[in-house]
């Protein structure tokens, strides 16, 4: 399946959805719409990862960089992100830097 990174922003609040594998050619896409969204001055980011199969760890560097980006005042939402994603923030502890949402809670996120 071919990465993308599709964003929404709306009353501060940036919302990006991905799909596919993201890796070291796909990240900078990634990278791209994080760099958008606190451009427009999001002051909390969503992540909709349902459809990403895959991250490696140029992805969780993007994930380091938003929050860098966004300021340590910014939330970001992961939602309904896939076992293995899980997995790599779980191992690496940035799931401590992050909200995890799982899918049954993802309504409320998605009609912000």
């Amino acid at each position: 399946m071919a990465f993308n990174a599709t964003l929404e922003t709306n009353n501060n609040i940036a919302k990006i959805r991905l799909s596919g594998e993201l890796d070291a050619m796909t990240a900078p896409l990634f990278k791209a719409a994080v760099d958008k969204a606190a451009s427009q001055g999001a002051k909390h980011l969503v992540l909709f990862l349902n459809e990403l199969e895959y991250m490696s760890s140029a992805g969780l560097r993007v994930l380091i960089f938003a929050k860098q980006k966004m300021g340590a005042q910014a939330d970001i939402y992961i939602v309904a992100a896939q076992p293995t994603v899980i997995d790599t923030l779980e191992k690496t502890g940035f799931d401590q830097s992050v909200i995890l949402v799982d899918e049954d809670n993802a309504i409320e996120l998605e009609q912000v």
